[in-house]
């Protein structure tokens, strides 16, 4: 009886070692097979990049754009924001690639709807995210195009560049910190953060309202809406103005920076950002005068 459970045993232990066998050899051919003998250039790139994983370059993070960037043998259409013209240089010069200038870019918030211009009517008190308010009303001050105030936003930013003003209870974004990631602009549900040039020392001239609402309607929730008049339209001799849907937008690539639209807005709804401050012409300094 021990003798044939002997038996029994050995050859199980056998027949169980001839199929770990077989199946290692079989493992062993598929993975040669199959097997993916990756670039090495993709470990090169990525040393290159800043490894913040922002998604601003519209992959999945660093490696994702390193690989794709290796496949493709050239950088034409593929940007880091984080990093800038200086990394995509260095990422060239690695490569034995040519890298065109990237335009530097910057998030930008196309909403004035402070409390002064925009008084709130209702007080929200419920979850504090933008995309919840969203979907329950139009907001404290009545527009439904215009911030939330939730912080959305500068939750997303992974690079301090953004804050919350408790004054304004709008976010404040800080230029020498953004790097134009986009994780800012995925995030708000009313879209009305934007990325736009840098500009020249930093200047950009832009409408800061997205109220697509007839002049009056929109109005009447904040005093520095777009009214859709057209004045700033009439006013641009470089077609970089247009008008859509009662709203003036502003084309940053038609844009030469003259600034001879915002004076004409009568709702002060066109920002200018670090420009002079104008002159006042002696017609304006007389009228002063004499309301005095």
């Amino acid at each position: 009886m021990n003798e044939l459970f002997n038996e029994i045993t050995l050859f199980s232990v056998v027949s169980l070692g001839a199929i770990g066998g077989v199946a290692a050899i079989i493992l062993f051919m598929v993975a040669q097979k199959f097997r993916v003998i990756e670039d090495p250039r993709i470990d090169i790139v990525e040393g290159l990049l800043p490894g913040a994983n922002c998604g601003g370059c519209g992959l999945a993070g660093c490696r994702a754009l390193a690989e794709a960037i290796v496949k493709d043998e050239s950088l034409e259409g593929f940007n880091c924001p984080p990093g800038g013209s200086d990394v995509m240089q260095q990422i060239a010069e690695a490569m034995g690639w040519e890298a065109g200038e990237q335009t530097p870019m910057v998030a930008v918030l196309r909403c004035n709807g402070t409390r002064e211009f925009a008084p709130p009517k209702v007080q929200y008190d419920s979850a504090m995210t933008c995309t919840f308010a969203h979907s329950l009303f139009s907001g404290e001050g009545g527009c439904p195009f215009g911030c939330l105030g939730c912080g959305d936003c500068v939750r997303a930013c992974d690079f301090d560049a953004m804050y919350m003003d408790p004054e304004s209870g709008l976010p404040v974004i800080l230029d020498e910190k953004c790097v134009a990631c986009g994780a800012c602009v995925k995030a708000c549900p009313r879209d009305i953060i934007e990325m736009r040039k840098k500009g020249k020392k930093n200047r950009r001239i832009f409408v800061s309202c997205i109220n697509r609402e007839k002049g009056g309607v929109a109005r009447k929730n904040c005093k520095v809406a777009c009214i859709g008049c057209g004045r700033c339209v009439k006013e641009c001799r470089f077609e970089a103005i247009t008008m859509e849907n009662n709203l003036a937008y502003i084309d940053y690539n038609k844009c030469t920076l003259c600034r001879k639209c915002a004076p004409v807005c009568p709702t002060n709804a066109i920002h200018e950002l670090n420009f002079p401050v104008r002159k006042k012409k002696p017609a304006d300094t007389d009228k002063q005068e004499k309301n005095v």
